[in-house]
């Protein structure tokens, strides 16, 4: 696997790659989600193709008062787990080659990005889409992988996509959980033991919720509070956002008719955890239960 720091080599990199090209974009810090995204690509190029990972810890997504100079960064453990899984080359900029520093240029998406995360955190999904259209720019791959992990952050990257005519294919791959619930995030290792064990609670409401449409509830508005009752249950934590979304469109209906996202961000002293799961009009069950 190649090691690649800057973009003249990355360019000279793409020029000779074989295609097609899949990219996984991370900040580092990998876990076996990555793993899952990074098999994904590899399945979708084949052999012949090539897979490019970035590692890259993006100033411009994070606010004032978050942990930017915290984040974990483990770039040894990184490659060593790009290269178990298949990755043919790594890129590893620093932030100077990415951002100059009079950059005055932004990519924003202004109707997905508008709540959830997007409310929380102002001008987070801003750097995001900027950082990835960078990305996208310079190493112009045929497939980019993402998780669904970030629900708000795939429909919106998947908007960018389209409305700026980007000749790529993005890929989705399912949220990847430990095995007591908890979806896997670079983040988890903030937290203590305590609060490790009162995360799956997280998971468990979500599912529960979910096994409340899938019984016949339509209604957002009961749903959102079964599923808001269940977090501030969780020990020691706080709920920033529980709400049943539109899939595709992030808007919250008053019933569910298309297949819907239950979308929620829940803050513990250490972390702030975000997650989501399926939520799906009782005519999907029926369909999905049909021989």
């Amino acid at each position: 696997m190649k090691q690649i720091h800057t973009i003249p080599a990355l360019r000279a990199f793409r020029k000779q790659a074989s295609h097609p090209i899949a990219f996984v974009p991370t900040m580092g810090a990998l876990h076996i989600g990555h793993a899952a995204l990074l098999d994904h690509a590899r399945k979708l190029v084949g052999n012949r193709g090539t897979v490019i990972v970035s590692i890259f810890v993006n100033p411009t997504q994070f606010g004032p008062n978050e942990d930017y100079l915290k984040y974990p960064r483990t770039p040894d453990e990184d490659l060593a787990l790009c290269r178990q899984h298949h990755a043919d080359a790594a890129f590893l900029p620093d932030v100077a080659s990415i951002y100059e520093p009079d950059a005055s240029t932004y990519v924003e998406e202004t109707s997905l990005s508008a709540g959830f995360c997007g409310a929380s955190r102002p001008g987070h999904f801003r750097g995001v889409a900027t950082v990835v259209v960078k990305l996208f720019n310079l190493i112009q791959p045929d497939f980019a992988i993402f998780g669904e992990k970030d629900w708000q952050q795939l429909t919106i990257i998947r908007r960018v996509v389209r409305d700026l005519f980007l000749p790529i294919r993005i890929e989705a791959v399912p949220t990847v959980r430990e095995p007591d619930g908890l979806a896997c995030s670079s983040r988890n290792r903030y937290l203590s033991p305590s609060e490790r064990a009162a995360a799956p609670a997280i998971y468990k409401a979500l599912s529960e919720t979910a096994a409340l449409a899938a019984n016949g509830e339509t209604s957002t508005a009961i749903l959102r509070n079964h599923l808001l009752n269940l977090l501030n249950a969780i020990p020691n934590a706080s709920t920033d956002y529980a709400e049943i979304a539109d899939e595709q469109t992030l808007q919250v209906p008053d019933h569910i008719l298309r297949p819907a996202r239950a979308l929620v961000a829940v803050r513990f002293p250490s972390a702030r955890l975000i997650d989501n799961f399926p939520i799906l009009p009782p005519q999907s069950h029926s369909r999905h239960s049909s021989p």
